[in-house]
């Protein structure tokens, strides 16, 4: 009976595990992604919420039925570790790990000459010309950072992707 409870909450941990790991392994910045993976990693964001709660439910639904059914102290301790780490994961599943984390804008860029930097001739960029300075963004970069403050020929602009 106790290893019933046990598959239970591990089924529920590795099925929130993957709702809140997925998605953030393909939607990560500077991944080609398919068109077929990102489909399933966006379904996956989309539905994860809802799928981490019912897990969380039935992790915890288990985890008490374990604990009434065995009187080991080091078993218990586990599995309601393990359900507290579902009802973590459930929490995870609504934060946007990249925007919350990761995408920080950049509030004083650097530049170099354009004869100086790696851009790959298929780049696409962002230029902004002001008088008689220019500027370049590479998109590349402004997936990631979505917003860069600057100033351009004396003009503060913010320029976002």
């Amino acid at each position: 009976m106790s290893r019933r409870w046990i598959f239970v909450l591990v089924a529920c941990l590795a099925v929130s595990l993957f709702a809140v790991a997925y998605p953030m392994y393909v939607i990560r910045p500077f991944r080609a992604q398919g068109a077929r993976e990102l489909m399933v990693a966006l379904t996956v964001s989309r539905f994860g919420p809802v799928l981490t709660v019912i897990s969380s439910l039935a992790a915890l639904a288990a985890a008490i039925a374990y604990w009434r059914g065995q009187a080991r102290m080091r078993g218990r301790i586990l599995v309601a570790a393990g359900a507290v780490l579902v009802c973590v994961l459930a929490v995870l599943a609504r934060v946007n790990v990249y925007e919350a984390v990761m995408f920080h804008a950049v509030d004083h860029p650097e530049f170099a000459a354009a004869a100086d930097t790696k851009i790959d001739p298929n780049d696409k960029l962002i230029v902004v010309k002001i008088g008689g300075s220019a500027r370049a963004y590479p998109i590349r970069e402004m997936g990631y950072h979505h917003v860069v403050n600057d100033v351009v020929g004396g003009t503060a602009l913010v320029a976002t992707y």
